[in-house]
C-alpha cells in the first residue's frame, strides 16, 4: 500500500531538514512504497533548494509543492493534491521522528482498521528556557493513554496517519476558512467522527517537537490557549444546521471556567506558585469558549513574509 509522508513548512529550513532526515531513517517499512511530500507555504519558494538537496539523500521519492496562498489549510490541501499515497502520515516541520515511528503508525492502522491513528508528541525546550519550563513543555506536548487502542476523540494533525478513502474530500479535505486561525484539522476530524470514522491511539508512534523559540513564552501560549478554547463553541456554530444549543452550553461552561480558574490564577500569581501558568491557561481556555466569534478570533496562521 502506497504511503505518503507530508511535511508542511513555512520558513523553517533547519527544522524541515531535521524532520525530513528523520523520515529517511525510518526502519521496518517498505521504502519502495514510500514518498515524501514537502508543502512549502511561503510566498516565495524558500524551501525549494532545501527540498532539492534533501531529495539527493532520500531512499524514496521526494516531491516539492509550492503553495503561495497563505494558510495552513491551503498548504495541507496542496500537499494532498500531490500525494499519491492511500495512507497519509503528517509530520510537522518542528518535529523529529524516531526510527520506528512510521512502522508503529502503520501497524496500528492495520490492527484497529483505523481511519486515523494519532501518536504522542514530546516537546523539548532549549536549555536556556527556565521560566515556566515544565508548563511550556507540557503545552507543546501531546499526552494520551498509556495503552494503544481505539479512542472516541481526536487530536491535531501533526503526528497522525490518515486513510485517504475515509476523508470527506480525498484531495482537499482541510477547511480553507480556518486558514488564519487554525483548527482545520479539528474541523476535519470532527466531521469524520460525526460520520462514524474510527480513531486509534498508538503510544509507540511518538515524535519529538522543538517549538520555535519565540513561541516559548506565556504571551504566545495564553493567546493560543484562548484560541483552543474557542474550538468547541466555533465547531457547534459551524455545524449544518448550526448547533445553537451546543454553542450556548459551551459558552456557559466557559463563563464558569473563566471565573473560577481566573480567580485561582490570580491567587497563584500573587503567591508566585509554581503552577500559576497552568491555571492562567485554563482560565484563557474558558474565556475562549465564551468569546469565540469574529472580533475575538486570533490569527496564528496565514501571515505572509514581510
Amino acid at each position: 500500500m502506497r504511503v505518503t509522508v507530508m511535511i508542511p513548512t513555512q520558513r523553517r529550513l533547519d527544522g524541515l531538514a531535521v524532520a525530513a532526515r528523520s523520515v529517511f531513517a525510518q526502519v521496518g517499512v517498505d521504502v519502495a512504497e514510500l514518498e515524501l511530500v514537502i508543502a512549502d507555504n511561503d510566498q516565495s519558494p524558500s524551501a525549494q533548494a532545501t527540498a532539492a538537496a534533501l531529495a539527493t539523500e532520500a531512499p524514496f521519492p521526494v516531491h516539492y509543492v509550492h503553495e503561495p496562498r497563505p494558510g495552513v489549510a491551503n498548504a495541507r490541501n496542496a500537499g494532498m493534491a500531490r500525494a499519491g499515497g492511500e495512507l497519509i502520515a503528517f509530520l510537522d516541520d518542528d518535529e523529529e521522528a524516531p526510527t520506528g515511528w512510521l512502522a508503529a503508525l502503520l501497524a496500528a492502522q492495520v490492527r484497529y482498521d483505523a481511519d486515523v491513528v494519532f501518536g504522542p508528541v514530546r516537546a523539548r525546550a532549549p536549555a536556556g528556557v527556565a521560566a515556566h519550563r515544565d508548563y511550556l513543555e507540557r503545552f507543546f506536548s501531546r499526552q494520551g493513554q498509556a495503552q494503544a487502542g481505539v479512542i472516541d476523540h481526536y487530536y491535531g494533525c501533526g503526528d497522525s496517519l490518515l486513510r485517504r478513502a475515509a476523508l470527506p474530500d480525498p484531495v482537499a479535505p482541510f477547511a480553507v476558512e480556518r486558514n488564519h486561525i487554525g483548527g482545520e484539522d479539528d474541523m476535519l476530524f470532527g466531521h469524520m467522527r460525526a460520520g462514524g470514522a474510527r480513531f486509534a491511539w498508538e503510544p509507540a508512534a511518538w515524535v519529538w517537537e522543538d517549538p520555535v523559540p519565540d513561541r516559548l513564552t506565556l504571551d504566545y501560549t495564553i493567546r493560543r490557549a484562548f484560541a483552543y478554547g474557542q474550538g468547541p463553541s466555533a465547531h457547534c456554530a459551524a455545524a449544518s444546521p448550526p448547533d445553537r444549543l451546543g454553542v450556548a452550553r459551551w459558552m456557559a461552561v466557559g463563563v464558569v471556567q473563566a471565573a473560577l480558574f481566573g480567580a485561582v490564577a490570580g491567587f497563584k500569581w500573587l503567591t508566585r506558585a509554581g503552577d500559576r501558568a497552568e491555571w492562567l491557561d485554563r482560565a484563557a481556555r474558558g474565556l475562549g469558549k465564551t468569546l469565540w466569534w469574529g472580533p475575538f478570533k486570533i490569527q496564528f496562521y496565514g501571515r505572509t513574509a514581510s
